[in-house]
């Protein structure tokens, strides 16, 4: 065999093991659900929190993949929510507090709505960069349930219950409300709004007092927010971005990589709801929610 052939095979060879490198890191980013960059450098992580915050941890392990990653030095959360559960609420804001302790860089987005538990998550973040017209704040506790004895009633419908203690059965659907209870229930709302009024205070450096006179439900545009220190900056998802690359040390337009939303069949969209909605309807019957919405 000549020498040229040899060298030519060898060329052939390393390319073609190349390219199997390639496609075998672009697969293995699709697998991981990713946006894959094939060049380096450092890039910005976006994590999505869209809609009810009803279980946090996808949320959670997302940020926390993201703070371990050393090419990512800053995270943008992208946040379009109402809020939602108050411990859910609260363990994505600690995730993020952990991120943030370890020396990365959180930047919020707020997009249309980002309210009550929503905007609590928002306060873990270094800056947060809202629309002008973005619906935030909604600072503040709820917890409800229907009362359907006069319902049952009409249709004979009885509830017979055995229980440890007086309070065990707070909540339930087949009788008003006790005094007693509600002054437990209303106890527990007060403990859980001074937490969200505490955190609001601490990471917006505002006095507790100006934060408990905003924190009665009312809700404000992205304008009012920054007039009161709610929000650092107006501007929009790039521009969260952009800032976001400026705080990382990343100089031009960045990259920017997030989870791919995996396209799923519609037995499996159906059999996911069907099973969330059993889901819920068991937490609501057993266990009472209080939300931050």
């Amino acid at each position: 065999m000549k020498k040229g052939d040899i060298v030519i095979g060898v060329v052939i060879s390393g390319t073609l093991l190349l390219f199997l490198a390639i496609m075998f890191l672009l697969v293995y980013g699709v697998l991981q659900g990713e946006e894959f960059a094939i060049a380096g450098g450092d890039r910005v992580a976006i994590v999505e929190v869209f809609g009810t915050i009803t279980n946090p941890y996808d949320i959670i392990r997302q940020v926390k993949k993201y703070g371990e990653d050393g090419s990512i030095p800053t995270i943008v959360l992208h946040i379009n929510s109402p809020g939602g559960g108050v411990a859910a609420s609260q363990e994505i804001y600690e995730e993020i507090n952990k991120v943030r302790d370890k020396g990365k860089k959180v930047v919020a987005s707020l997009s249309a709505v980002a309210a009550s538990g929503a905007y609590y998550i928002a306060c873990a973040a270094d800056t947060i960069v809202a629309n002008p017209g973005t619906l935030t704040g909604n600072i503040g506790v709820i917890f409800e349930w229907p009362i359907l004895s006069e319902l049952m009633r009409k249709l004979g419908v009885k509830l017979e219950v055995i229980k440890s203690g007086d309070m065990k059965d707070v909540g339930s659907i087949g009788r008003p409300i006790t005094l007693p209870e509600r002054e437990m229930l209303q106890g527990v709302i007060d403990d859980t709004y001074n937490q969200f009024v505490e955190v609001v205070s601490r990471e917006r450096s505002l006095p507790i007092e100006d934060v408990i006179e905003l924190a009665d439900g009312r809700i404000f545009t992205g304008n009012q927010a920054k007039d009161l220190g709610l929000v650092d900056v107006i501007g929009d998802f790039e521009d969260a971005v952009q800032i976001a690359a400026e705080m990382g040390g990343i100089e031009g337009k960045p990259k920017t990589v997030r989870e791919r939303v995996r396209r799923v069949s519609w037995w499996e969209l159906l059999t996911e709801k069907m099973e969330r909605l059993a889901g819920v309807l068991e937490e609501d019957e057993n266990m009472p929610k209080f939300e931050y919405r």
